[in-house]
């Protein structure tokens, strides 16, 4: 058995390393924090190559003289500890004496600073742990640090880097991470010699909000009022319920200055939109929360990002109190509006007035008088998706024909009137009789599922299923449009192109799918900064807000990423994730049934949906009979 002996420095650092940084973003972090407890007014942050060939953080902080150069290098060596006791109250943001060694064994490092009332400065070089050259350099006040070649004598974590786009995108949301916790402090980030953002110090966080979301964010930001309660205090911002995103990406939750992650405080953001947010989503934040040091342990995480709170149900009823103190906006129910769009309308030959009569539920919208057909002319279905016009129908027929009522016993789907859908108008499909089973349509159940009559039983249908199963198929296909074997989904050009502003690794995710948006119908172009142009979306859908439908895909996206491989692996989430999405504005609308079952039973697995939830379920008339016969 090998004897045991005590690691060498150099490999002990490299072995902490793997805690401490885990990509170039956790170096930026790392760095950023130190300059922070420098008292540094202005920080620079420059990244090369994702930070895989150069990260530059400079500030002008106190600085550090030679000696204490030197000794930052050395593990465990801080100057902001000194006892036990300090360690139940930490108020800086680094603090073991980690970070410096660690990085400078997996990198090659270059150390300038200068203290404010010295003469002169001290270069250090580093190569991979070991302390190259050390040397007097003229500079201003403050420190660099230049970390080049990031785990250059690591090859196993360097392999497992992402591409640059994404390692970029995790530096420059960890340095706005930074900038939001201190608005007081002027931040400028540069990747490959561009200037991404330059931020500067302001006492309004709404300012440094809008400086690096955008300033429609700014606008709709909804304040958060100071709120105290057991010693602690909270501020802060949210965004109306319709902002919800999936995930916690769009909270930012500051502890004493430090960006934190935790359950209970996002439960409880969530709890004080009093159910205005629906089940998976999660409202977007910007909470400040403020308290005594020794209430809360930040040293319960490697990297810092989870703490622990003596009192985690205090801190909980902090900020559900501080939420629920304004009112929140109701969110943006898409299939809520199109029900109540879906409305009939009459027309008066005589009056030219417009009376609603049945919504597409079927419920009575009016007590107009319906007895006087003749006066009648046009009785008009709108609805989210659609606007079809039936002339001179009685109104009689016309409440007959809505989806809440029951046909006869003797009548059959073939003798309802017919009503086209956008995606029938798009795709006139040509399907004979006998390549799919014929149904006779009943009626629909709570405005989810339709009723139909099989030749074995009862058969139910779920529309938003079926639309999933549909348009999968469609995007699929897309796919396949240079080779001339598939069918390209066709795209609706927007009257205004929409600018969207994207959190840095949003917007990586839209950038390395933008041949997949392209074959799904949807024209997303870059437009600068952390901006993109969305030119066009799938025809076969109507969109109220492109915002919310890209952000919502970039989430599922973001949700699916990493378990498959490969590009059509890739564009097969792209496809599940849009058909989704379309899927969402589906209504049960009985008058397009017809034109769906025909769509279903064209594509190659009718039956269910792409993640295997079926689109048809039958209740045979043996199964009938043994329910009520015994």
């Amino acid at each position: 058995m090998p004897k045991i002996q005590i690691l060498p420095d150099v490999l002990a650092s490299q072995v902490a390393a793997g805690e401490v940084v885990e990509r170039p973003a956790s170096v930026v972090k790392e760095m950023v924090e130190n300059s922070i407890d420098a008292g540094a007014k202005h920080i620079e942050v420059e990244i090369h190559k994702g930070g895989a060939s150069l990260i530059k953080i400079t500030d002008d902080g106190c600085g550090m003289n030679k000696e204490d150069a030197l000794m930052c290098l050395e593990r465990h060596a801080t100057s902001k500890l000194k006892d036990v006791n300090q360690l139940a109250a930490i108020s800086t943001m680094g603090f073991r004496g980690e970070a410096v060694p660690s990085v400078a064994s997996v990198s090659k490092m270059r150390i300038l600073t200068r203290e404010a009332d010295s003469v002169e400065g001290s270069e250090i070089t580093i190569d991979g742990g070991v302390v190259q050259d050390v040397r007097v350099v003229g500079m201003q006040h403050g420190t660099v640090f230049e970390i080049k070649n990031l785990f250059f004598n690591v090859p196993a974590r360097r392999k497992f880097m992402r591409a640059e786009s994404t390692e970029s995108a995790h530096v420059e949301h960890q340095v706005k991470l930074h900038a939001l916790a201190y608005p007081e402090v002027r931040f400028t980030f540069k990747k490959d010699g561009r200037v991404v953002f330059d931020v500067p110090a302001t006492s309004d966080r709404r300012t440094r909000i809008a400086g690096l979301s955008g300033a429609e964010i700014g606008r709709s930001l909804i304040e958060v009022p100071r709120t105290e309660q057991g010693g602690m205090e909270v501020l802060g911002y949210v965004l109306a319920a319709d902002h919800a995103r999936k995930g916690r990406r769009q909270q930012f939750v500051f502890l004493n200055g430090r960006p934190v992650e935790d359950s209970a405080i996002s439960r409880a953001i969530k709890d004080g939109f009093k159910g205005a947010v629906i089940d998976g989503f999660n409202p977007t934040a910007w909470l400040w929360i403020t308290m005594n040091p020794a209430l809360v342990d930040v040293n319960v995480h490697p990297a810092k990002k989870e703490v622990r709170f003596h009192k985690p149900f205090e801190v909980r009823s902090l900020v559900l109190n501080a939420v629920e103190a304004r009112c929140i906006p109701q969110p943006k129910n898409s299939a809520s509006k199109s029900v109540a769009a879906g409305q009939a309308k009459i027309i008066s030959r005589k009056t030219g007035e417009v009376s609603p009569v049945v919504n597409l539920s079927g419920q009575r919208t009016s007590n107009q008088d319906l007895t006087k057909a003749e006066d009648l002319e046009v009785v008009k279905v709108e609805s989210g998706e659609s606007t079809t016009s039936v002339i001179d129908k009685p109104v009689t027929e016309a409440v007959a024909s809505s989806p809440s009522s029951k046909p006869s016993s003797g009548s059959t789907s073939g003798s309802r009137p017919s009503f086209p859908t956008p995606v029938a108008q798009q795709d006139k499909l040509e399907i004979e009789e006998a390549e799919r089973p014929r149904f006779n349509i009943l009626c629909s159940l709570h405005d989810t599922y339709v009723l139909m009559e099989g030749e074995d039983g009862l058969v139910l249908l779920e529309p938003k299923a079926a639309r999933d199963r549909v348009v999968y198929e469609k995007v699929l296909d897309s796919a396949q449009k240079h080779t001339g074997d598939g069918v390209e989904i066709a795209s609706q050009g927007l009257l205004v192109p929409e600018v969207i502003d994207l959190e840095a690794r949003d917007l990586d995710v839209v950038l390395s799918n933008l041949e997949n948006f392209s074959e799904a119908g949807i024209s997303i172009e870059p437009f600068g900064g952390s901006s993109v142009q969305v030119r066009s979306l799938p025809a076969l859908i109507e969109v109220d807000s492109p915002r919310e439908f890209i952000t919502v895909m970039i989430d599922e996206l973001i949700a699916t990423q990493g378990g498959r491989r490969g590009k059509q692996m890739a564009f097969e989430v792209f496809a599940e994730t849009l058909s989704q999405r379309v899927a969402k504005y589906e209504c049960c609308d009985l008058r397009g049934v017809e034109n769906l079952l025909d769509e279903l039973f064209a594509c190659d697995l009718p039956y269910c949906t792409p993640d295997g939830r079926p689109t048809l379920v039958q209740i045979s008339l043996n199964e009938l009979e043994r329910k009520f016969k015994g």
